[in-house]
């Protein structure tokens, strides 16, 4: 072989070898980033394999448990591990599968009210006491802030914004004790409330929140129960952004009387009257949703509940209520799918395609939230948000994720009736 031939091949295989080396290197960063995008853990249905929709190009090969049987049968409580597979041959994640009942619920789509009562008082904002010494904010230098729950003033329970106002009043200026809660942590501080020369009362310098009410949409309820869940949202203050404390809550009918059409930048919404006549009760408000019990439901059919890797892009329908001829259903595409833990809320972006439901409202409105998403005969989520500069678009929630949350309502209630 010649110096020349012999230049040439060896140039050709480290072409070749850097051409293989960024190849392996890309499949390797590709199921990077996926491995990276996908959950830790995963559940199927009994009898079922996992298998992914047309998101991802992986596969699952079972690495722990050999409790799943050759054709696939796999039975409710068990618990198994899969080694998620790039192409069929790059292991890039270890998962844990759960087993889990087939779980079966009635979608709605009606609009409700909800009057809702807060657990403690809801501190909305600060503002300073006008005092003979100048502006003062005792509150704020004790160290409560903006989303603070108030528990108790003094030892004693407090539940609305009359109470509160009426304790810091009579303190007459000596110290007093408030209890709180910030997310899941309790404290308590201590404060002298200043007298206001324009009120002649003594104060705390801050503002609270002890009630709100408003329209949304049930997404679905259990017929052997009346259990519901609804929103696809926790319902928050809406100066502090935080999910307010339930202490009670009642869901009502609702009349609806028109619709603000949405537009670029300018949210639309469903109006409405709520009715005085109590329809059921709030039990639970949470990052997912709202959930309760009704007294008492429409008859519906049943429709088996999707896992979050049964949910596949392309189309889809809404079950909405946008006046008092009842639920209907309305066209939509599921555009993408997120699998992300962190936002539990905005799990897909959907967007209406119903001429009529765009010509009506211009897509997805304030009070459809919790409108229940249908795909292939099952129940893969709910509408949580809309895009305030695309009223045709909007983030939807797994239903599982709801599900979880209603397993976690009914086991509470099984506890409490034993």
């Amino acid at each position: 072989m010649s110096d020349k031939t012999r230049k040439f091949f060896n140039r050709l295989i480290k072409i070749s070898a850097a051409t293989i080396g960024t190849i392996a290197l890309s499949v390797l960063s590709t199921g990077l980033i996926i491995a990276r995008e996908i959950p830790d853990s995963f559940s199927i249905v009994e009898g079922e394999k996992l298998s992914f929709n047309n998101k991802f190009p992986i596969k699952a090969e079972l690495t722990g448990s050999k409790y799943v049987l050759a054709n696939n049968i796999s039975k409710a409580g068990k618990h198994y591990s899969d080694e998620l597979m790039f192409l069929g041959s790059v292991p890039i994640k270890n998962i844990k599968v759960s087993v889990v009942k087939q779980v079966s619920v009635v979608p709605s789509g009606e609009t409700f009210g909800v009057k809702f009562y807060t657990a403690g008082v809801v501190v909305v904002g600060m503002t300073d006491v006008d005092t003979a010494e100048g502006a003062k904010n005792p509150a704020y230098e004790a160290g409560i802030r903006k989303g603070d729950v108030i528990l108790a003033i003094n030892g004693k329970s407090v539940t609305s914004n009359s109470e509160v106002s009426a304790l810091f009043s009579a303190s007459n200026g000596k110290s007093i004790t408030v209890s709180l809660k910030r997310g899941n942590v309790g404290f308590s501080v201590t404060f002298k409330p200043a007298l206001s020369v324009s009120t002649n009362s003594y104060k705390a310098g801050l503002w609270v929140r002890d009630s709100t009410a408003g329209i949304g949409t049930i997404t679905y309820y259990n017929p052997s129960n009346y259990s519901f869940a609804g929103l696809g949202h926790g319902i928050c203050d809406v100066d502090t952004g935080k999910i307010m404390p339930l202490l009670t809550g009642d869901v009502v009918k609702v009349n609806m009387t028109g619709i603000v059409k949405g537009t670029s930048g300018q949210p639309g919404e469903l109006l409405g009257v709520l009715s005085d006549t109590v329809w059921g009760n709030l039990c639970m408000n949470n990052k997912t949703g709202v959930y309760g019990f009704l007294n008492s439901v429409n008859v519906g059919k049943l429709v088996p509940v999707a896992m979050k890797q049964e949910v596949t892009e392309g189309p889809a329908e809404i079950i909405a209520t946008i006046d008092n001829s009842g639920p209907k259903k309305y066209s939509v595409e599921i555009e993408k799918i997120h699998f992300n833990d962190d936002s539990p809320t905005k799990n897909m972006i959907i967007k209406v395609t119903d001429k009529n439901l765009l010509k009506a409202t211009g897509g997805i409105v304030q009070g459809m939230s919790g409108c229940p998403i249908i795909q292939k005969g099952r129940l893969v989520g709910a509408v949580t948000h809309v895009f305030v500069n695309d009223p045709q678009r909007g983030y939807g929630i797994f239903a599982e994720n709801m599900i979880n949350s209603s397993k976690v309502l009914e086991k509470s209630q099984q506890k409490d009736v034993s």
